[in-house]
């Protein structure tokens, strides 16, 4: 049987992940250095919160009543561009923290497992169990794209040429370390496997979502977009 959006407990649960999401957009965005030119926002990790933010926003407000949307498309995509935060990130880290921090070390506890693994499991969980977004893949696939295509633009086109820092042994600038030690192909290539994961792990949300369906029946409220 499927989970009511409106009832008390999913109202609860989604205060908590709005108010923490809240939270650490304000704290990240008035706490981030902003002395490189993009200051925060050069890292995908920063889009990540702040669309999750935003969902998070739009499903409680479904919760109670006040909008309709369902947001469907944008959700899906958003889980799926925190699951590559989380993958990248973790992956990287444990193969050389340097390259993806400026000091080789994890900083913060309680913010960097807030970004890199409580922010969004807790999305997924409101995704998968609650709001169950994963319905159409071609709309969500283009929103996954765009978003995707956008940073890497501005990563590249933006960030990079308007930084001197990271230095690296073939570029400068780009936000990640590690980018900085690639040729241009060689970044090429690294994105375009990325953007392939990405979909993938599109797939495995659908497949997740198909699950659910087969499971526990339907959203009890109609699609409204």
């Amino acid at each position: 049987m499927a989970i009511n959006p409106h009832s008390r407990p999913v109202i609860i649960y989604r205060w908590v992940v709005f108010g923490l999401a809240a939270f650490y957009a304000v704290y990240m965005l008035l706490t981030s250095s902003y002395e490189g030119a993009g200051g925060p926002f050069r890292y995908l990790t920063i889009w990540a919160l702040l669309l999750s933010f935003f969902c998070a926003s739009r499903v409680l407000a479904f919760s109670e009543k006040r909008i309709t949307r369902r947001w469907d498309a944008v959700i899906a995509a958003v889980a799926v561009v925190n699951a590559m935060v989380v993958f990248l990130y973790w992956r990287l880290f444990f193969a050389d923290p340097a390259s993806v921090t400026r000091s080789g070390e994890l900083g913060i506890w309680w913010k960097e497992y807030y970004l890199h693994a409580l922010g969004p499991v807790l999305m997924w969980i409101d995704a998968i169990v609650i709001n169950r977004p994963f319905r159409r893949f071609l709309p969500a696939a283009g929103v996954l794209l765009s978003i995707v295509v956008l940073y890497l633009s501005w990563a590249e086109l933006a960030v990079a040429p308007l930084n001197s820092s990271p230095v690296g042994s073939v570029t400068n600038g780009l936000p990640y370390p590690f980018l900085n030690n690639l040729e241009l192909a060689g970044r090429m290539e690294f994105y375009a496997v990325n953007v392939v994961t990405a979909v993938v792990l599109l797939g495995v949300f659908f497949a997740f979502g198909w699950v659910m369906r087969r499971a526990f029946g339907d959203r009890p409220t109609p699609d409204a977009g």
